[in-house]
């Protein structure tokens, strides 16, 4: 069932700051019997490596290594003669190659190690939870177990091995597993072969793909791209679809400023309220040639335009308000564009009511090289904080001809060097920033013909858009926020060129006076307004929310989408969690929790203020039932956002200064007297299975963090907001203004009452406090 946020209350005020938290898991606290378990689980996995796996370039084994719960650095398990990490997979798996050698000095240490409790290297053996194998079911990719093996007729295969940066051993394993291939009779359509890469296309009876799925160096047995964006959809006829009705009087408004909208178009007419240019001397409000306004409304009305007609149906939710700040090409435009948004803004808000505006604007000529925020950026800042309002804008994208000559090989390195980096507005502290992921893999061709390679995309689903670009903003602030799709390009192998057809977002046609009425189209401008559409969704169930809380409710309710995660940060490590956040910010948002609370996702919501060097406490409601079942994972979410002062004549943007960290005590007096009586450190925060560090999201005006709990923590949990502004500030005793949400999920459990049970919390307190004041 679906319920109303809850709202969560302040416990105490007191003052300031935290300590940098600890880093990896302790040591055992039994190192014999840690050593014991290992030895038994390593000689099981090294028997079943002996027996299973088959082929390979070389004779070496395949170890699995599972890392202890809190390990967050890749070990140099490479120290061990005869061990050679392969990758790591995911959070908590390594996998590495062994020889006879290395076998039996690991065999040989660990028995050691569980005889005396110290051994040569006992930290590498210590991060190790246990040993195991690389099974068939850990090769098979994503499509292949949903989708299963075809009911007749030969299989086609995506065999990814194990990347090899050495080019002798890249040929030897690509050799190794051709002649592998040609023993089992299947045939070979394609490959490709790359330091970072190595694919080969194979069609194959259904009996080989067994043994296909044993073979040592397969990193991964998939079907091939399929999901692409169909002709189908693109030229489907309007007159199929139930003509849209207008939206409720009282749903919200969602701004589009762009550069103009025909108001005609028959999937959008019915929900325009009002259409204005403020492009001096001409102010008129229409869309023209190539309709970039139009496609980008589109999408911040409906949000997924391909969803709705895979759905058969388009219902408008949203009013829909659009202001013309810019020309196409920035031809005859002689004014300031911030001059221009300025007053559509103002007017806007003022007029009509909007409080969610949506800018896919950028400036190509103000590629952010670090520094001060100038430009529209500041005036976008300046804005937020005097109107109240939300702004949502795009990171911008990179040119097609600045690709490098091999952009599938290079993927997704270039996405990370100057030339990359964000573009103004986009590194704006106080507004929403949104980069791209792509969605589809196979283009038009591709689907045509998909026994040929001959177009390789150049991401796959889930990983950054390829023309997306990078941030941090200034002093490290995570940007962008958030990433949605942006479409996806496909290199071709002989002519040297792109192609994204079938690879784009459907959007709608300011055109279809041509006949078609949809429209394909990539880019971040086509990624900022499904959030946007998100947005202005979340005031019809908070509809007093703050800009600050509803940017705080989107920022709890994302996560970093999966498929970047091992291409973005393969090494669990600090540098990879960084250059997560430089291209895919805090991810995708989750819609299922993000409107109202679930029985087992519940959000709390609060707005506050808070003075000068003071500090703030939340007790967070967490009930004893939430830890009943074992060790299953619990989430807590922490999301903060506000809007600070800027000024670009300070090296220090920001004026005020707010951060949050969650910690762990016995009650709230214990807190506090670690605050009072230490206030440069506090109380440390809770760095076991935490997302990201108080050093990396607070540079930021929307920080976010997550921990995983599979167990009950010893003590209450509370969230401790800080403020300490700049040197500069000349606020005095002014209370900043902030939003913070709190998202507790048991998302394996779904028979869970956790919402029930919150809520029992929060009315047993309100009671208490009511007791107290009599």
């Amino acid at each position: 069932m679906a319920y109303e946020h809850l709202r969560l209350e302040k416990e105490s005020p007191v003052t300031d700051r935290h300590r940098r938290p600890g880093f990896g898991p302790p040591p055992p606290a039994d190192p014999r019997g840690h050593g014991n378990a290992l030895l038994q689980s390593f000689r099981a996995v090294r028997a079943v490596a002996a027996n299973e796996d088959l082929g390979g370039f070389d004779d070496r084994k395949l170890l699995k290594i599972r890392l202890r719960e809190g390990e967050r650095q890749l070990p140099d398990f490479n120290l061990i003669e005869g061990l050679e990490v392969v990758s790591q997979e995911g959070h908590e798996v390594v996998l590495a190659f062994a020889t006879a050698t290395g076998l039996n000095l690991v065999e040989e240490r660990l028995a050691t190690l569980a005889r005396d409790g110290r051994v040569t290297r006992k930290e590498l053996l210590f991060v190790i939870d246990a040993f195991e194998h690389w099974t068939p079911e850990d090769r098979t990719g994503a499509a292949l177990a949903e989708q299963g093996l075809p009911e007749e007729g030969p299989c086609t295969l995506d065999v990814e091995l194990w990347p090899q940066e050495m080019p002798r051993r890249r040929q030897s394993t690509m050799d190794a597993f051709v002649a592998f291939a040609a023993e089992l009779r299947a045939e070979v359509l394609d490959r490709i072969e790359s330091p970072s890469l190595l694919m080969v296309r194979l069609r194959c009876s259904r009996e080989a793909v067994e043994q296909v799925l044993r073979y040592r160096d397969a990193r991964t047995v998939d079907l091939p791209p399929r999901w692409g964006l169909a002709i189908g959809t693109i030229t489907a006829d309007v007159n199929r679809f139930p003509p849209p009705g207008p939206p409720p009087a009282e749903a919200p408004r969602v701004a589009v400023l762009d550069a103009g909208l025909v108001t005609g178009q028959p999937l959008i007419a019915p929900a325009v309220g009002h259409a204005q240019g403020y492009v001096l001397p001409d102010r008129s409000p229409d869309d023209s040639e190539p309709w970039h306004g139009t496609a980008v409304a589109g999408l911040a009305l409906y949000g997924d335009v391909e969803a709705a007609i895979a759905a058969g149906a388009f219902t408008p939710n949203l009013h829909l308000v659009s202001g013309r700040v810019f020309n196409h090409d920035g031809a005859d435009q002689t004014e300031f564009v911030e001059n221009a948004v300025e007053r559509a803004v103002r007017d806007l808000n003022d007029g009509f009511g909007c409080r969610v505006f949506n800018l896919s604007y950028g400036d190509l000529n103000k590629v952010y090289t670090g520094g001060h925020v100038r430009g529209l950026a500041y005036t976008l800042d300046r804005l937020t904080r005097e109107l109240g309002v939300l702004f949502v804008v795009a990171t911008g994208n990179l040119k097609e001809e600045t690709l490098p000559g091999d952009p599938v090989g290079s993927f997704p390195g270039y996405l990370l060097e100057e030339g990359a980096r964000l573009v103004d507005p986009a590194t704006a502290l106080n507004v929403v920033t949104v980069g791209g992921i792509a969605r589809h893999e196979a283009t038009r061709d591709a689907q045509r013909y998909p026994q040929a390679i001959e177009a390789r995309p150049i991401a796959r689903t889930g990983h950054p858009f390829p023309l997306t670009r990078s941030g941090p903003s200034i002093g490290g602030a995570i940007k962008p926020d958030f990433v949605e799709h942006a479409g996806n390009l496909a290199a071709m192998r002989l002519a040297g060129r792109t192609d994204h057809r079938g690879l784009g977002v459907v959007t709608t046609n300011g055109g279809f006076a041509s006949g078609h009425v949809f429209r394909e189209e990539v880019g971040t401008s086509f990624a900022a307004p499904t959030v946007a559409h998100r947005a202005a969704k979340l005031l019809r169930s908070v509809p007093d929310a703050s800009h600050n809380l509803l940017r705080a409710l989107l920022g709890a309710h994302a996560d970093w989408p999966a498929p970047s995660v091992p291409l973005l940060n393969p090494n669990n490590n600090s540098e990879g969690r960084e250059i997560l956040t430089r291209l895919v910010g805090y991810g995708c948002i989750n819609d299922s929790a993000l409107e109202q609370s679930l029985d087992n996702v519940v959000s709390l919501i609060c707005e506050e203020q808070i003075g000068n060097d003071r500090c703030q406490f939340y007790a967070v409601p967490i009930p004893d039932e939430l830890w009943d079942g074992g060790r299953r994972t619990r989430e807590v979410t922490v999301a903060l956002a506000y809007s600070p002062v800027v000024r670009t004549t300070r090296l220090d943007y920001r004026m005020t200064k707010l951060k949050f960290n969650l910690v762990v005590a016995a009650d709230l007096d214990a807190v506090a007297a670690a605050f009072q009586r230490d206030r440069d450190q506090g109380l440390p925060e809770r760095g076991t299975n935490r997302w990201l560090s108080g050093e990396a999201r607070q540079a930021g005006t929307l920080q976010v963090s997550r921990w995983r709990f599979q167990q009950r923590p010893q003590g209450q949990v509370y969230v401790v907001v800080t403020r300490q502004d700049a040197g500069w500030s000349t606020v005095g005793d002014e209370l900043e203004p902030y939003a913070l949400c709190v998202s507790i999920a048991d998302r394996s459990n779904v028979q869970s009452r956790l919402y029930a049970h919150v809520q029992a919390i929060l009315r047993a307190r309100i009671d208490q406090r009511a007791r107290a004041r009599v």
